[in-house]
């Protein structure tokens, strides 16, 4: 027996042959930050074979509180260079592979397609709808999580489970982000913990599986709640795609929904500005017809709402961009 992993060959839902699976695995990590932190050393200890870090952040300093793995010296460095120097360290038989890119759309079905599950620890909408997406078309399993404030929640989607779009068929009208609601550390730090427990027993394969499974989590109120999706029905019609900046092409009606004073720059040369409310009021007539229309805003939320006021109104050619910070 082992003796790096020989505690865990203990417990009976691992065994042997569940260490086995875990050498052969192959994960892709998108996002390390704070969840991400909390996440990833713990399927490095495990012993899961290949870890695939995928984040374009570098360090800085409202990072610290909650994204333990780095130290204030290291502000301005890569995350997933140091990532990975810090899992190497813990276990030096994996193999590891840092990409620091933004996921984009063609990344996510590249990427997905070469590993055994994917951990979604992005925090973002554009991310996870890609992610979720390519995972449903490969039947990879997707282990995905978000929090703010005090409050989460972590699901297995795709797979042998109904996709991240079955459970959230629309985007909420507003949602909170860290940055705008604030997170404390040790919430981000429980729900990263439990994205690694579930794809730990979803690559060892337990019964019963945790595929379909949600677990949510309100740490003011010490309250661990959840459900099955296991039977949630794929959404019907016209699925919003998110894409990525190279997908954009000269003939796309680009819409820029950010404010002149969050966003100086227009995205792209084509871009027009407009607002939802004045992309609402003004509907399909404001796009030259045929044209597909291509929604920018910061997280895709806007985008995602201005994109149904359109097809209300029949207009159906239309895709999703999410600009970031």
């Amino acid at each position: 027996m082992d003796e790096r992993y020989q505690r865990q060959m203990l417990v009976p839902e691992i065994g042997a042959a569940g260490q086995a699976r875990l050498a052969r695995a192959r994960v892709l990590v998108v996002g390390v930050g704070g969840l991400g932190c909390a996440a990833v050393p713990y399927l490095a200890g495990a012993g899961v074979g290949e870890l695939v870090l995928v984040d374009p952040d570098r360090v800085s300093l409202s990072n610290l509180h909650r994204q333990t793995l780095y130290r204030t010296e290291q502000i301005g460095a890569l995350k997933v260079t140091l990532v990975r120097e810090f899992l190497l360290g813990l276990n030096p038989r994996l193999r590891i592979e840092a990409l620091p890119l933004r996921l984009g759309a063609a990344d996510a079905a590249r990427l997905v397609a070469g590993v055994d599950l994917v951990l979604d620890a992005a925090d973002s909408f554009a991310a996870t709808y890609l992610l979720s997406d390519a995972c449903r078309a490969v039947r990879c399993p997707l282990v995905s999580a978000s929090v703010v404030g005090l409050q989460g929640y972590v699901g297995v989607f795709c797979g042998r489970a109904p996709s991240y779009r079955a459970v959230f068929p629309e985007l909420p009208q507003a949602a909170g982000s860290c940055a705008d609601s604030g997170v404390l550390g040790s919430a981000v730090g429980v729900l990263g913990a439990l994205q690694a427990q579930l794809a730990l027993a979803t690559l060892v394969g337990w019964e019963p599986q945790v595929q379909g499974r949600m677990v949510t989590v309100d740490l003011r109120t010490l309250h661990f709640g959840g459900f099955s999706f296991a039977r949630a029905p794929e959404p019907a019609g016209d699925e919003l795609p998110f894409i990525d900046r190279a997908s954009v092409t000269p003939q796309d009606a680009v819409i820029d929904l950010r404010a002149a004073a969050e966003a100086p720059e227009q995205a792209f040369a084509q871009a027009r500005r407009l607002s939802v409310q004045e992309l609402e009021e003004r509907g399909p007539g404001c796009v030259e017809p045929g044209a597909r229309v291509v929604l920018c805003c910061r997280s895709g939320l806007r985008a995602w709402r201005a994109a149904r006021s359109l097809q209300r109104r029949g207009f159906h050619n239309v895709a999703l961009l999410a600009l970031g910070e």
